[in-house]
């Protein structure tokens, strides 16, 4: 799992053009969206789809999970192993 973790720190730094930060800047537990975490938006939230079904074959299809799954990379990584079974 922390290998997962890893890679989407890095594909969310490469997909949302973050070329200031590293992965070590992005909290694991935390927040992607809002003043607290990120501050991504709904734009973003297009582009982590994108990472779901581009890199993994993830389609999401209903609007109301997108929220708690893309919460925080913790939650995106357990969406992915969850879909990997």
């Amino acid at each position: 799992m922390d290998e997962l973790i890893v890679k989407l720190k890095k594909e969310i730094i490469e997909q949302l053009n973050f070329e200031d930060l590293s992965i070590d800047d992005i909290e694991t537990e935390g927040p992607l969206f809002g003043p607290e975490g990120l501050g991504l938006d709904s734009i973003d939230a297009l582009e982590l789809i994108l990472i779901l079904e581009k890199k993994y074959g993830i389609k999401m299809t209903d609007a109301d999970d997108g929220k708690a799954i893309l919460q925080s990379v913790k939650s995106m990584a357990d969406f992915i192993m969850l879909k990997r079974k």
